[in-house]
């Protein structure tokens, strides 16, 4: 369960740490395919608490998510229509969603915890 978290540490001092920069042109695409990463990486986190995690239907959600999110900007971009906001609403939702289910299901077992302490 920690191996996502250690990844995203990974990633987040490896992007402090050195000096790449994207393009603005790609700037789009990097937010919503870092969003739909986000809410792959939650509802996994999500599926292991519920015991229901499958590393397929993770994985494949994963590149699945991005891809959909990327070719959503990529045609809002030709079409003139700010597309990309469709998926970072979609997206945003479902990761606060997960978020707010982890939190509960957190707080419910460590109420559970306690009770059997006492």
């Amino acid at each position: 369960m920690w191996l996502p978290f250690f990844g995203l540490l990974i990633g987040v001092l490896l992007g402090l740490i050195t000096e790449f920069r994207v393009p603005d042109e790609y700037t789009n695409y990097l937010s919503i395919a870092v969003l739909a990463a986000l809410d792959t990486l939650f509802g996994g986190i999500r599926a292991n608490l519920q015991e229901t995690f499958d590393s397929d239907v993770f994985i494949s959600g994963f590149f699945f998510n991005i891809i959909l999110a990327a070719c959503l900007a990529f045609l809002g971009v030709h079409l003139g229509v700010d597309l990309y906001l469709a998926a970072i609403f979609a997206f945003g939702v479902r990761l606060f969603n997960n978020i707010a289910v982890i939190r509960r299901m957190v707080l419910a077992k460590s109420q559970a915890k306690q009770q059997i302490e006492k």
